[in-house]
């Protein structure tokens, strides 16, 4: 056996890579949950090919996986990986540029003849031309030793190659001390009832292992201690299911049935599959024929009484437009989830992008103001959903929540909150017959009496034609209309009184203030992070409530000497902020399809400094 040696990392980015086939998803899956049982602190980037299936060994067919881990806080999925498991030539190819300096290279070396060199668009073998020299290479044959280790069990050659991804896992846990126990118990739960199967993954996860452990490429081993995360329960979570929880806990608090219409979408369609599962707690799921289905069925579940919510991307969000007008018109409580992407038209369907807000601000025929809430991280998901429901509830009002792909797929630890310390939102549907109106307004929200078909006495109409004050009746007058669109406006002004007041992260005073929103949070959080450590004057304010902002908003923009805005977008947020309070803000624009790398702004931090 050879010798092997143990480092001490704080912290490490890995991203597995190869053919959508090959199953890096649920290897990169597999070593955050295994991680996230350790104790680090984590943050992931899945990163999916657009085709469903997309042909074998193409550029365009790599799927990819990052995580970045540590017993340090996390904020990213990391700027530049560490280590790069590579199971063919194209895996490689599309992601060297993402391998820092004398990083590693794992290569399945089968991934690498002829053909695949040749779908990669290598002119020669970067394995033996010497272009890898300034990385680290281990070359391992793991589908040869994949198929040898399952060699007795009479297994299609096909069946055995789809476990080879085990084998990279197996690797890779041994390189970072993580132990197989957790994956082995996943396996035996999924494949349950094919014996076969289970036995050939757990066969190669162990012989990933023992291959580290006995071959002589690999000589040191890495130890990454548990972070210091404050006290409690934690699981790892991505945005979606931290979304789908979120409207189950308000649907709770609010003791209501949730009914989510939606049409699938990527990304958001894992918000219908992860709700589909919880009939058992009043949970009702309808996937409908198209978008506009979707939501009109959920404008007649809030109607009826319950928690009506539907889930799309942004073009989905097109198709139901006329029917928000309609929520915004009859003045009932929906969600509307929009898990944006990168567009126009069907644009990139698994890429992220922070391009809808503008269409979330008035992407409405006429004037139809809705409130619009952004999360930051995955688990913040679930509080800011949770906030959306608060919200349309309380104010009888659709709600725009975005969240986007990178947040959507990616996760972190959750700290699991203490279900009986969410505030209550319960809310009182009217009974009284005596003095009823369907527009009648609560003095201090505006918002309109909730009234259930079939309750005696409080018979009315409603519908998208403009509404007499008060009546609800059908009303054409200039004057009516006039009173009508502002009192909608003035309504959803009044959420600013409630919400809280937005906080600066570094000094209230300065030099540049870096204002964000939505997923921007964590590289602008370690950028700002690395500029304060060297002294510079810089600060951080993120926008959660966009619709409307907090009052405090301008006051804070004017303490600054300059402004920047990252956004994965042409300068969305940035015009609202110059319209609205006039100063010059300067943008940071990238629509790649991917996130922000921290280094990105700190860059342009440096530059603004310097200039």
């Amino acid at each position: 056996m050879a010798e092997k040696t143990t480092q001490k990392l704080d912290e490490v980015t890995i991203r597995f890579a190869g053919d959508s086939g090959d199953g890096m998803q649920l290897t990169g899956t597999q070593f955050t949950n295994t991680t996230a049982i350790l104790g680090n602190d984590l943050s992931t980037l899945p990163d999916f090919p657009a085709e469903i299936r997309a042909p074998q060994g193409t550029l365009f067919g790599v799927s990819g996986f990052q995580i970045h881990f540590g017993s340090t806080e996390i904020n990213t999925p990391g700027d530049a990986c560490d280590v790069l498991v590579a199971m063919n030539a194209a895996a490689l190819k599309v992601n060297l540029r993402s391998l820092i300096d004398g990083g590693a290279i794992i290569v399945n070396t089968d991934g690498f003849n002829d053909r695949n060199l040749k779908l990669a668009g290598y002119q020669s073998n970067p394995l033996k031309d010497g272009s890898l020299s300034k990385y680290q290479v281990f070359e391992v044959d793991i589908s040869k030793l994949t198929a040898l280790a399952l060699q007795d069990l009479n297994l299609s050659s096909k069946i055995a190659d789809r476990s080879k991804n085990f084998f990279a896992l197996g690797m890779m846990y041994w390189m970072y001390n993580r132990p197989m126990e957790p994956t082995i118990k996943w396996i035996q739960s999924k494949f349950a009832n094919k014996p076969d199967i289970m036995e050939a993954n757990i066969r190669v996860l162990k012989a990933g292992w023992s291959y580290g452990e006995t071959t002589e490429i690999f000589k040191v081993r890495y130890q990454v201690a548990a972070a210091k995360l404050p006290p409690g329960k934690y699981r790892n979570i991505t945005g979606n299911q931290a979304t789908a929880w979120g409207l189950m806990a308000a649907a709770k608090k609010a003791r209501l049935d949730l009914f989510l219409g939606s049409y699938p979408i990527t990304p958001a369609s894992d918000i219908l599959h992860e709700l589909s599962i919880y009939k058992h707690f009043g949970v009702k799921t309808f996937q409908a024929e198209d978008e506009i289905a979707g939501i009109t069925s959920a404008i007649g579940a809030s109607f009826a009484g319950d928690l009506g919510v539907t889930t799309t991307s942004g073009p989905g969000v097109a198709l139901k437009t006329e029917a928000l007008g309609l929520a915004v018109m009859v003045e009932l409580p929906i969600v509307v989830c929009n898990i944006q992407r990168g567009g126009p038209s069907t644009g990139l369907p698994t890429k992220t992008e922070q391009a809808d807000l503008l269409q979330a601000l008035y992407g409405r025929n006429g004037e139809a103001p809705i409130p619009v809430i952004a999360a930051s991280t995955p688990a913040d998901c679930f509080g800011v959903v949770f906030e959306s429901c608060r919200l349309a509830l309380k104010y009888m009002t659709p709600v725009i929540f975005l969240s986007d792909g990178y947040l959507g797929n990616g996760s972190e630890p959750w700290l699991i909150p203490d279900f009986n310390k969410l505030p209550d939102i319960s809310v009182k549907f009217r009974t009284e017959k005596d003095g009823f109106l369907p527009y009648l307004r609560d003095e201090a929200t505006l918002s309109r009496p909730w009234a259930v078909p079939g309750t005696p006495g409080l018979e009315h109409r409603i519908g998208g034609l403009e509404k007499q004050h008060l009546s609800g009746n059908v009303n054409y007058e200039p004057l009516n209309h006039e009173f009508m669109v502002k009192l909608r406006a003035e309504k959803i002004e009044r959420i600013a009184n409630e919400i809280p007041p937005a906080e600066v992260e570094g000094d209230k005073k300065g030099e540049i203030l870096v204002v964000g929103w939505g997923s921007t949070y964590g590289a602008i959080k370690t950028a700002v992070a690395r500029h304060r450590q060297k002294g510079n004057s810089v600060s951080h304010l993120h926008l959660k409530y966009l619709n409307p902002l907090p009052m405090n908003v301008g006051e804070i923009l004017y303490n600054f000497k300059h402004v920047l805005v990252p956004e994965m977008n042409l300068g969305q947020l940035i015009k609202v902020l110059r319209a609205k309070y006039l100063v010059p803000a300067v943008g940071l624009n990238k629509i790649q399809g991917l996130p922000f790398m921290a280094v990105e702004i700190e860059n342009k931090i440096d530059e603004m400094l310097k200039g």
